[in-house]
């Protein structure tokens, strides 16, 4: 496995757990990995499905994180290809004939595919060797990204029982963990946990008063390093980051209120450092995988604290020095 490890991702050696998640999943046992952002657990599914037989089926939600990871397996050689709503049908069916033909090893979906009864009819007719569930705390009405469409992921043991499963998130109290292995019936699921610990990370807490200013002294810190700045409102997206751009600095905003192709646009960017600082909701990050991000601030507070880690786990994801800046008022 480390030979596979070093030719399509680079690494010498695995990060803690990973090389003991990797055998449980290659003997096709369900598994849960609770994991902090920046941890690696893509590769806990990403490279077993180099070494099965047939493909690695991944739910993902969110379109922006399934061109991210698949634009990064393609970099590196590996036959990865993602389904969704920016697709055509005729993009779709020609994905779906490469899957037939086992040219494509992972195959990115959102939950609401699902939904449709021809995609569930194609699945039935290919060999899956592995589903993995991407951000599985989207399952739990107890998780702070509740998404609906997760709950139907419970067709797939019935549908699939011997297809193993793999669930993983980097935010979970013991409430929504159990509400994950509930409604995916992986009650005899081998459960990993990771230190929450990120020692890279350094928390600062400032008061807010004069923040946007306080930003851009502190921005000048980081001459041409990437940074996210989150805001609770999508005006405060295009404030801030408007007066970046008159400060001198490469900004550019990300918030649901933008069109799709400019949201894409713009994240396409700041990943091939055209632009280095991203001012944004919290519609941005969900697992964004760029891993130089030496600065996160938050100059609004976020709604929960799963939150608030999943937000900073954007920073130091290559385990060096980040820090991230929480702005507080009363």
């Amino acid at each position: 496995m480390k030979t596979l490890l070093k030719k399509y991702f680079g690494y010498d050696n695995f990060r803690p757990m990973q090389e003991d998640i990797i055998n449980n999943v290659l003997a096709k046992k369900d598994t849960f990995v609770l994991m902090p952002t920046g941890g690696g657990k893509s590769i806990c599914y990403q490279l077993p499905a180099l070494k099965l037989e047939g493909l690695t089926l991944v739910i993902s939600p969110l379109i922006s994180l399934m061109k991210d990871q698949v634009d990064n397996l393609k970099a590196n050689g590996v036959a990865a290809e993602y389904i969704n709503s920016t697709l055509s049908n005729e993009e779709i069916n020609d994905i779906q004939k490469r899957v037939s033909k086992k040219e494509i090893k992972l195959l990115y979906v959102a939950p609401e595919r699902f939904a449709l009864g021809d995609f569930k009819e194609f699945l039935k007719s290919i060999e899956i060797s592995l589903i993995a569930i991407d951000e599985a705390h989207c399952i739990s009405e107890w998780g702070h990204d509740f998404r609906p469409e997760y709950r139907n992921l419970k067709f797939l043991k019935t549908t699939f029982p011997n297809v193993p499963i793999i669930a993983l998130t980097a935010t979970a109290t013991n409430r929504v963990r159990d509400d994950i292995i509930l409604h995916l019936s992986l009650g005899g699921a081998s459960v990993f946990f990771s230190s929450f610990n990120r020692e890279n990370l350094n928390l600062r807490v400032l008061k807010k008063k004069d923040s946007v200013n306080q930003i851009v002294k502190m921005l000048k810190d980081y001459k041409n390093e990437s940074a996210i700045i989150y805001c609770f409102s999508r005006k405060d997206c295009e404030n801030i980051a408007i007066y970046l751009k008159k400060s001198g600095f490469k900004a550019l905003p990300y918030h649901a209120g933008l069109k799709p192709e400019i949201r894409k646009h713009n994240q396409e960017l700041f990943i091939s450092d055209e632009v280095n600082i991203i001012v944004a909701t919290i519609a941005f990050g969900m697992g964004i995988d760029k891993p130089d991000v030496r600065l996160v601030v938050h100059h609004t507070f976020p709604k929960t604290l799963e939150g608030y880690y999943q937000e900073i786990g954007r920073a130091g994801r290559d385990g060096l020095s980040s820090d991230c800046i929480l702005f507080y008022s009363y």
